[in-house]
């Protein structure tokens, strides 16, 4: 039976209190999820998920801890306050926690304007397992194709709810709806595998699921007869579809608990060029039908649109309350939490500018080079932003695809690749990270 999750909330901080404690926040998290998964042709698996986590985080003077539960029992609540409390008198002192100040708190917002949430029902399971076996059926009729690995379609909602003892009291609810296909051409050891899905927020935004297998298929058919390329010092061109991990390394070195500890590599590089001067890299948790949008964050700030890096410049950290007062900073209203941990920060919507140059336009000015359209594992130095990883993809020879390569790594620094980027203009706008295809110079690449 559904839970009031607001009301819940409410009954966790004056459960606190009653224990004993100064201060307190409380996050209730209640969700749905289904799942198809299919094989040939036929009802593979078939998952359903209904719970709910409560979360609560107390503060006894300057001691916090957090306990979280599944139950919403008003005993199980009450047991779950005072746990708290006792852990939190035994904790060791930190004086840079604590709850925003009443002044700090968002004090509305419009959360029809972000679209979070689908307002049409639940998708049934059979539209869900059609859609799974169309995906299968479509990567199958692809020639080359020997069989598909899964082919799955799912939908969650859920509902998020956050108070504190400081007056804040919000939340908002979620939808999710996406397909997904994995093929495999070829047989024995020849074998390649490859995958294509896409996630969206709106049933009605989500792309067809035979275009889904479609792809799925041909990725997997381009990629058979691979072989490993020269070792040596290459170009490397980043495709869309894995772009957004280099920004990601950009953005983790930025994050204020990595510079707090002094174990980022960009920590002595504020103010300085991290990226080209034409390139800005803009965060803005406001935008409409986007997974990575929010009115407020883990502390019940309001967000806001901010530059990261402008022109090529990076212009500050990003910081939740506690790592902002380490540093002795304001916070840039990106904390996030879950029910059993405390917030720590973290990046909304990321954006980069586009460059001039379509896909075929970057491949023709790198020339010969490498294009990796998959990376697996990661040595990253955090202090030093030395880069190592393995990839797969295509070597192109004059501007064009000549064959596909795997069994091969890429190396570099991120400092000396990030300032170096040369981007494309084929970033999908949908994405919470729009990211086009980025091209490095010189890269070392290990092949043969």
């Amino acid at each position: 039976m559904p839970h009031d999750i607001q009301t819940l909330s409410h009954h966790l901080l004056e459960a606190a209190q009653k224990a004993g404690a100064d201060a307190a926040d409380a996050m209730v998290i209640q969700g749905t999820s289904l799942s198809i998964e299919v094989r040939d042709g036929a009802l593979e698996q078939a998952e359903r998920s209904e719970g709910m986590d409560l979360g609560l985080r107390v503060f006894v003077g300057q001691r916090q801890a957090n306990v979280s539960i599944s139950d919403a029992q008003p005993e199980s609540i009450r047991n779950m306050a005072e746990r708290a409390v006792a852990m939190a008198r035994e904790a060791p002192q930190d004086p840079f926690i604590g709850l925003a100040d009443p002044d700090m708190i968002i004090q509305g917002f419009d959360i029809d304007s972000f679209e979070l949430c689908d307002p049409s029902a639940e998708p049934q399971p059979a539209a869900l397992q059609d859609d799974a076996q169309q995906a299968e059926s479509a990567a199958l009729a692809v020639e080359g194709v020997s069989q598909v690995q899964s082919a799955t379609a799912g939908y969650s909602r859920t509902s998020v709810h956050l108070a504190a003892s400081n007056g804040f009291s919000g939340g908002y609810d979620r939808t999710s709806r996406a397909t997904y296909c994995t093929a495999i051409a070829g047989s024995g050891a020849q074998m390649e595998r490859d995958h294509d899905g896409d996630g969206r927020i709106y049933q009605r935004d989500l792309r067809a699921a035979q275009d889904i297998g479609t792809q799925a298929g041909q990725r997997a058919v381009e990629r058979l007869n691979a072989r490993k390329p020269n070792t040596g010092a290459y170009p490397v061109m980043f495709d869309e579809r894995i772009s957004s991990s280099l920004i990601g390394h950009l953005v983790a070195a930025a994050n204020g608990s990595s510079i707090a500890r002094g174990s980022s590599w960009l920590r002595e590089r504020l103010g300085e060029q991290v990226l080209p001067k034409e390139l800005s890299l803009i965060e803005d948790p406001h935008r409409a039908r986007v997974s990575g949008s929010r009115p407020f964050d883990a502390e019940g700030l309001p967000t806001q649109r901010r530059v990261i890096v402008e022109d090529g410049v990076l212009t500050g950290w990003t910081l939740d309350l506690a790592t902002a007062r380490k540093l002795g900073l304001t916070t840039t209203a990106n904390a996030a939490r879950g029910v059993s941990s405390p917030p720590s920060p973290s990046n909304w919507n990321l954006a980069i500018t586009q460059g001039t140059h379509n896909r075929e336009g970057l491949l023709k000015e790198m020339g010969n080079g490498l294009l990796v359209t998959s990376l697996i594992g990661s040595t990253i130095n955090p202090n030093t932003g030395d880069y190592s990883r393995g990839a797969a993809g295509f070597w192109v020879e004059n501007g064009e695809i000549a064959y596909p390569v795997n069994e091969c790594t890429i190396a570099g620094n991120l400092n000396d690749m990030l300032r170096n980027l040369v981007p494309g203009n084929d970033a999908r706008t949908h994405l919470s990270r729009v990211v086009p295809s980025l091209l490095v110079e010189g890269m070392t690449l290990a092949g043969n």
